[in-house]
């Protein structure tokens, strides 16, 4: 298997774990029992899981109106975006 394919597969993975994560911490948020920790959720998204992210906090309308999350989620799509561009330009 080529490193490619191996990066979309992981890519893929940590994708549908990040929305399975948003989704179990909106429904413990309203069983009212403890929570998965907001860094926990960001650090998926920092290592690929961002669009899911951002999909699942639409689906579960969950973490749509906390301002330091929704600005630390958007700084790592940013990073995510600026590092896509640089290797692109440099690779391509």
């Amino acid at each position: 298997m080529s490193i490619t394919v191996l990066i979309i597969v992981g890519v893929v993975i940590v994708n549908a774990v990040t929305f399975v994560q948003f989704g179990a911490d909106k429904q413990r948020a309203m069983r009212g029992v403890r929570r998965i920790r907001e860094s926990h959720l960001l650090q998926l998204a920092f290592f690929g899981g961002t669009p899911a992210a951002y999909l699942a906090r639409r689906v579960y309308r969950h973490k749509t109106r906390k301002q330091p999350f929704s600005d630390q989620l958007a700084a790592i799509a940013m990073l995510q975006v600026g590092v896509t561009i640089g290797l692109t330009i440099a690779f391509f």
